[in-house]
Order: C-alpha cells, then sequence, then structure tokens
C-alpha cells in the first residue's frame, strides 16, 4: 500500500479525497510504526480539530487502512494496514511488539497471532495479540 498516492488509496477505498484525509494518511505512510491519537492531532493541530481527526481514523479503520491496537493500558494505536484490508474485513492477524524502552509499537507482519479454538457458536471476528520487551535498536 505504501507505493500508492493518498488520493489512489483513499479513492480505492471509496472515499471523497478531502485535506484532511490526505493528511492523516500522509503520517501513516510516512511512519514505520503505528501512532497514537494525540500524535496524529500534534501533527494536525493547525489545520484539523479533534474531532474531524477521530471520525477520520474512524473511517480509515471501517474502511480497512488502518488497524487498530490494543495497549497495555488499554488505549488504543493504529498502524497501517499492509494485506489488502477492506472494509468489515482486516487481514491484520499479526503480533504487535511495544519496547518497554522507547514505546514504540512494531506490527511484526510475518509473526501470526495463534489460531484460537473457539466454542460453539462462538465466532471470530478479529484477533489481536501484544508482545512487549526490548526492540532491536534499544538493546
Amino acid at each position: 500500500m505504501a507505493s500508492k498516492t493518498q488520493p489512489d488509496i483513499l479513492r480505492q477505498s471509496g472515499l471523497s479525497v478531502t485535506e484532511s484525509r490526505k493528511k492523516i494518511l500522509e503520517l501513516f505512510l510516512a511512519s514505520n510504526g503505528a501512532l497514537a491519537h494525540s500524535d496524529i492531532e500534534k501533527n494536525t493541530a493547525a489545520a484539523f480539530d479533534r474531532v474531524t481527526v477521530y471520525r477520520t481514523l474512524q473511517t480509515f479503520v471501517e474502511k480497512g487502512i488502518i488497524h487498530q491496537i490494543p495497549t497495555t493500558d488499554n488505549s488504543v494505536l493504529y498502524a497501517l494496514c499492509k494485506h489488502n484490508c477492506e472494509q468489515g474485513h482486516h487481514h491484520d492477524d499479526h503480533v504487535h511488539f511495544i519496547c518497554s524502552t522507547c514505546d514504540k509499537t512494531i506490527c511484526l507482519d510475518d509473526v501470526t497471532v495463534p489460531e484460537v479454538k473457539l466454542p460453539i457458536n462462538f465466532s471470530k471476528a478479529q484477533a489481536a495479540m501484544v508482545v512487549t520487551g526490548v526492540c532491536g535498536d534499544c538493546k
């Protein structure tokens, strides 16, 4: 997805191309890790209000452009989807690593979440797994 431009990604997802969507998507394309809502607000505060940022993030999650990452403190981070996710169908069942030294969150795309056998009449919508430790840069 990183080789496409912001307007291409937005149009492919059926979204109109607005300045707020382009700017927020640009932040994700430039990042090699996950972003918190507050990080996005800091980088767009002069141009967009908090509600616009929130709605844009929700729309991007719904359309399969970004995915949510749970954290140890029950907040949420966001990262760019890399596996052809689409509306209502995320394919980002990979492990997320949080460095306890630098606090960076990294998608481990090649490490998948183990399959969980659910009881009868249960259906999985999404699986998330977070591993904490020290990243290679901090080691």
